[in-house]
């Protein structure tokens, strides 16, 4: 796929950017990945499905030509985005997560930045749906076509009551 190297699978972002185009198309424009790191899914999206979507990272290792912003990313900026996908967040889990009280969000997990306790990825996992429903978020787990273990995901919607109009001009 790629001449650069990355941790873990690496058809994970082209999978990931296939599942967004099918899963969303049109209806989504404005998208951060969040902890995105060099930026491949951000580029795949944009280039390949033209989505305007930026590097949300205070890493700030972003390839040539990715848009970003190096900060660490809030809850508080989801209002902006259509979507907020967190491919394995790291330090940003929860923060990803919260978003989903007002934002469609795909979270895909890989590490416990959740809680105090020792959860493996299923638990993680199902901690974050218990606060999705404990917050009425709509929700479905999904494990991605990828190399797993960490391949499961959580596809939400925010409860209807937060939802926000995605028609721009």
């Amino acid at each position: 796929m790629s001449r650069h190297r990355f941790h873990g699978a690496p058809e994970r972002f082209e999978v990931l950017a296939d599942f967004i185009n099918e899963r969303y198309g049109a209806s989504v424009k404005y998208i951060a990945d969040v902890a995105g790191g060099q930026g491949m899914l951000t580029r795949l999206l944009n280039k390949r499905y033209n989505y305007a979507c930026e590097v949300v990272d205070p890493r700030g290792w972003l390839l040539t030509g990715v848009p970003g912003c190096q900060e660490t990313f809030s809850p508080a900026l989801a209002g902006y985005y259509d979507l907020v996908v967190g491919l394995h967040p790291d330090e940003a889990t929860r923060a990803v997560a919260e978003a989903a009280l007002t934002c469609r969000v795909i979270l895909i997990p890989c590490c416990n930045f959740w809680s105090e306790e020792k959860l493996g990825r299923d638990e993680l996992v199902a901690a974050i749906e218990r606060y999705y429903a404990e917050h009425r978020v709509r929700y479905e787990r999904v494990a991605f076509g990828f190399t797993g273990p960490k391949n499961i995901g959580i596809v939400s919607e925010p409860p209807r009551s937060m939802q926000k109009d995605t028609t721009r001009d």
